[in-house]
C-alpha cells in the first residue's frame, strides 16, 4: 500500500466533498491492443487499499490556505487581488485536505459505464431524465481531454479506463 496523488477538477472536488462522488475513471495508457486476452496483464495506477490525497486548486496566503471549491463566486475574502488561485498539479502533500482510500479498481471500456456509476461519478442524477444524467458525464468527460487527443480518449473514441472506487477518510487516519 502506498500514498499518491490524485487531480480532480473544482467540481469533481465538490461532489466528493458533498459524499456524492465514490468513483473516477481514468484513461489507460497506453491502451492495451483492442482484442485483449482475459490473462492480459495490468498495471494499475491504484490497488485497492492505497491511499491518496486529492490535489486541488488552492490558494495559500498569510491567512492560510483556501481553497477554490469552497468559493463558488472565486471571492474568498481572505485573499487580496494579489492572491492567485494554483493549478492542483502544484498542491503540495501537506496543504492536502481529502484523503481517499482506494476500495477496488476494475478495466472496462468508457462507454460500458453504468448508469449507478454516473451517479457514483458524482454526476447529478435527474430521475425524471436519466438520459441527460448521462449526457452530463459525456460532456463532463469530453472536458477533460484536451482538443488534439479528444478523438483517442475522447467519449466517441472509447477508450479503456480504469474504474478507481474509493472511500474517503478522514487526515488523522493517513498512512505517513
Amino acid at each position: 500500500m502506498s500514498t499518491k496523488p490524485i487531480l480532480f477538477n473544482t467540481d469533481m472536488v465538490r461532489a466528493i466533498l458533498d459524499g456524492r462522488k465514490t468513483v473516477t475513471r481514468r484513461v489507460m495508457k497506453p491502451q492495451p491492443p483492442s482484442n485483449i486476452p482475459q490473462n492480459y496483464l495490468w498495471i494499475p495506477p491504484y490497488r485497492p487499499g492505497d491511499s491518496l490525497y486529492v490535489r486541488e486548486t488552492f490558494c495559500i496566503n498569510n491567512f492560510g490556505c483556501h481553497y477554490r471549491a469552497d468559493w463558488p463566486d472565486d471571492n474568498c475574502p481572505d485573499m487580496s487581488a494579489d492572491d492567485k488561485w494554483r493549478p492542483s498539479i502544484h498542491m503540495p502533500r501537506e496543504a492536502a485536505r481529502i484523503f481517499l482510500r482506494v476500495t477496488g479498481v476494475r478495466v472496462e471500456r468508457l462507454q460500458d459505464i453504468s448508469m449507478k456509476d454516473v451517479r457514483n461519478e458524482g454526476i447529478e442524477y435527474d430521475i425524471e431524465r436519466p438520459v441527460a444524467s448521462y449526457g452530463k458525464f459525456v460532456e463532463l468527460w469530453d472536458s477533460t481531454i484536451r482538443p488534439g487527443i479528444r478523438a483517442l480518449y475522447g467519449w466517441g473514441g472509447n477508450p479503456w479506463v480504469w474504474v478507481i472506487e474509493f472511500e474517503r477518510y478522514e487526515k488523522s487516519e493517513a498512512a505517513p
